[in-house]
């Protein structure tokens, strides 16, 4: 039986969330790495220069049809899942408590190594899920489609009133970059360039302003609260322990036969400098081709746990039950390579090495998530993560 004062004990994890989990990692490391590495930042005529670039264009149309938006989909849709197995066992307050802690977390990786993150913008959704919780399975249903709709409807406002949302954010984050020193034409070598922490932090700073702009601009916020809405409901009907339950098949063939061509057209527009020439539509065959395809993923990866085929799972569920503490080292690894404070590869490296790489880290955290959990119950921030939440010890050794 369940200990409603303890958290989720290893024995009580299920196995196809950790599985979905480190899948998702992969992913992360796919999306992140072309700014860990700093091609992102890179004019096109600069990313042409680039050994490989024919493979280059390839590799960067793949991204957006394959990995964009996708990856971070299924993470999101898993921690409103995870919200609900903590409020179906704890109070609000320790709920609101861990949020907290993901808040302090997050702008401790905002500001002190990476603009990228997304764990502030997790947490701050997280303590607005609360509020929507005691609503009925088919308002939350309909409030979460209704979210992930809302960005295409304010891009249309936007476009047809000739305004921007996100314009004084804009307008800060130069503002900032201006005055330390950061322009266009330092702005993609800057941290490549970087020869002490000090000046890594003012590239930080007026990140975290480019940062808000991106989260204003992209209606991340209505995005990724729809999604946790999703999840929410998922786990809170216990759909991941009831799969043999599930049409999987059926969903892994609408989705799929939804989100693949909608994602070509995506990445075509996405790749072609918005060639629909329409943000709205653009928002639109965004929404409309990164969930069903991340469904699809989520369904296949489901119907291959039902098949009793686990092997994949002996690689992903470690590094799935280790997720935030492998988030936060790609970042450390992507510094290290990347950063003129580490081996200053950043914007030296093409795009396909540059996804090879991220792959290898992938690679190597499954390996070594699985000799740590080997030895020790959690992951070492997340073991640190349940402490300060439940604000007890808890051994961390696994006793045999």
């Amino acid at each position: 039986m369940n200990n409603p004062h303890l958290p989720t004990q290893t024995w009580e994890r299920a196995q196809i969330l950790d599985a979905l989990r480190g899948f998702s990692l992969l992913g992360i490391a796919l999306a992140n790495f072309p700014e860990f590495s700093l091609w992102t930042f890179l004019s096109p005529q600069a990313q042409a220069a680039l050994p490989h670039s024919s493979a280059d264009e390839c590799v960067h149309f793949l991204l957006y049809m394959l990995v964009d938006g996708k990856f971070y989909t299924i993470f999101s849709l898993l921690f409103g899942v995870g919200f609900s197995l903590i409020l179906a066992r704890h109070s609000r307050t320790l709920f609101l408590r861990r949020m907290l802690i993901l808040a302090a977390i997050g702008t401790a990786h905002l500001m002190l190594l990476w603009s990228g993150d997304i764990l502030l913008l997790y947490a701050l959704c997280g303590m607005l899920l609360v509020c929507f919780t005691p609503l009925s399975d088919k308002w939350l249903l309909r409030i979460a489609v209704a979210l992930l709709l809302l960005p295409v409807g304010l891009d249309a406002v936007q476009e047809l009133t000739h305004t921007d949302l996100s314009a004084p954010c804009y307008q800060a984050w130069w503002d900032e970059a201006t005055r330390r020193g950061i322009n266009e034409e330092n702005f993609a070598s800057w941290l490549r360039d970087a020869r002490d922490y000090c000046a890594v932090h003012d590239f930080l700073m007026q990140g975290a302003y480019e940062r808000l702009w991106e989260f204003v601009g992209g209606h991340r916020v209505p995005k990724v609260l729809g999604l946790f809405l999703l999840g929410y409901l998922i786990g809170k009907h216990r759909l991941y322990d009831r799969l043999h339950e599930l049409p999987l098949p059926k969903v892994l063939r609408v989705s799929f036969l939804i989100g693949f061509p909608t994602s070509v057209l995506y990445a075509w527009s996405a790749t072609h400098g918005h060639i629909l020439g329409s943000p709205t539509l653009h928002a639109l065959l965004y929404a409309v081709s990164v969930v069903p395809m991340a469904l699809s993923y989520v369904s296949a990866l489901c119907l291959y746990s039902l098949r009793r085929k686990h092997r994949l799972f002996a690689g992903l569920c470690p590094a799935g039950r280790m997720a935030l503490t492998c988030y936060l080292t790609q970042t450390l690894v992507g510094m290290a390579l990347f950063y003129g404070i580490g081996l200053a590869l950043g914007t030296r490296v093409p795009l396909v090495a540059v996804e090879a790489i991220a792959a290898a880290t992938f690679l190597l955290q499954v390996g070594c998530s699985t000799l740590w959990l080997r030895s020790f119950r959690f992951g070492p921030l997340e073991w640190i993560w349940r402490m300060l939440t439940y604000g007890r010890y808890f051994p961390l050794h696994v006793t045999h």
